[in-house]
């Protein structure tokens, strides 16, 4: 049995396309589909400690156990070689389906459900389960245009090379282009050295580039692969790059800034402002591949 695709669903419309999102993804590359939802009741604070603020009853289980099933039968319709069941978690969305990670090819969630302030851009859930999922987490926002290229950013860290190894494989099963992106940003005038030449540097972080994609071109010769590097702020040129592909793949953490933070300034940047799906990869994470004999417990 394929380690699934798990998405977190909550019946709302960012949770729909998150399901859509995955089911297409699941028939693509011939992986089973779960559909979580986490069954979690509210906690209210009394005089010695906090507790459920209502206690669970047998009708609104049922209620949330005949939605999850309707929503993967609709999927299946939909998707009618699609192998899609449902789950039920209790406990809170992100612990749980952090847990569920831990045996999953793929997490997808949507980038906004229920409740929470309606005018932020990323739901909590979103931001737990992009930093410290055990497996690659696709956060679906803007639009989903299956034909574009798949866009990677990568600086030659640990989990950029891997989220690298994710976006050929993404672009081989998608039958689309990849554009592989390396920017840095160059130093204020100010701070530049006499010497500063700025075709130097681009011409040998290009270089630097075209090494790493040697193995995956000759890998996947079917993929056309576009390189560039670019002086600008990361995560600012992929927000852009964003507007023309059909998903985003970065690292969780890349070089610079401060090493204990569990989502680096350019995952965080795409996550809250991507035009399409973002994938953000750790740097120990497996990727989807189909026919992996890999075991998973899809209880």
């Amino acid at each position: 049995m394929t380690r699934p695709i798990v998405v977190g669903y909550d019946g709302s419309s960012s949770a729909d396309a998150a399901l859509d999102w995955a089911v297409a993804e699941g028939v693509r590359t011939g992986t089973p589909v779960v559909l979580a939802y986490a069954f979690e009741w509210p906690a209210a604070s009394g005089p010695i400690m906090p507790g459920p603020a209502a206690w669970p009853d047998a009708a609104s289980r049922r209620d949330a156990e005949t939605m999850v099933r309707v929503a993967a039968a609709e999927a299946v319709e939909r998707y009618p070689q699609a192998d899609v069941t449902a789950s039920m978690l209790d406990g809170p969305a992100a612990i749980r389906l952090r847990e569920k990670s831990r045996g999953a090819a793929l997490l997808v969630v949507g980038n906004r459900g229920h409740g929470g302030f309606a005018d932020l851009l990323l739901g909590s859930t979103s931001v737990a389960v992009s930093a410290h999922a055990h497996c690659p987490v696709v956060v679906v926002r803007g639009s989903v245009v299956s034909e574009a290229p798949v866009v990677v950013g990568v600086d030659g860290s640990e989990a950029s090379l891997q989220a690298l190894r994710f976006a050929v494989e993404q672009a081989a099963n998608r039958d689309v282009t990849l554009r592989v992106v390396r920017a840095w940003n160059p130093p204020a005038p100010r701070w530049r050295p006499l010497a500063f030449d700025p075709l130097e540097i681009v011409a040998a972080e290009r270089a630097v580039l075209d090494d790493e994609l040697i193995l995956w071109r000759e890998k996947y010769p079917e993929v056309t692969m576009s390189a560039e590097t670019v002086g600008d702020h990361p995560g600012r040129f992929l927000v852009e790059a964003s507007r023309t592909a059909s998903l985003v793949v970065v690292g969780s953490r890349g070089h610079g800034g401060f090493t204990g933070l569990l989502l680096g300034s350019v995952s965080q940047q795409l996550l809250h402002h991507s035009h399409s799906p973002v994938a953000v990869i750790r740097g120990s994470s497996h990727t989807v591949e189909a026919g992996s004999g890999d075991q998973v417990d899809r209880s």
